[in-house]
């Protein structure tokens, strides 16, 4: 099943938001938005830096992450970014298919 990173930012009121259910409830959140599209969250992190939240989320197809993240990020109380994973396999297999592709001026 396909892996996406997920890295969340609250705005200043989805920091109260936060203070209000604390960091397990926003975790029982998004467990409970993941295993309704038929997928789980296989880490969630809270961390200090650019992003506030940074969680590794397991769901079948993109559809289904945009969903969840479209739906968080249209509370206007957090943006989310998130990156396609690909497994060493994955990569290894797209390094071995040959494209059409050309460089500029090449």
């Amino acid at each position: 099943m396909p892996k996406y990173l997920v890295e969340a930012s609250y705005t200043a009121d989805g920091l109260k938001g936060l203070h209000k259910d604390k960091a397990s409830g926003r975790h029982k959140v998004l467990s409970a938005a993941a295993e309704a599209m038929g997928g789980k969250v296989e880490s969630f992190h809270f961390a200090l830096g650019e992003h506030d939240v940074v969680a590794i989320v397991e769901v079948p197809d993109i559809s289904s992450i945009a969903a969840i993240c479209m739906a968080a990020s249209s509370s206007g109380l957090v943006r989310t970014r998130t990156t396609a994973l690909m497994t060493v396999e994955e990569t290894d297999r797209a390094l071995g298919l040959k494209t059409v592709y050309r460089a500029p001026g090449k």
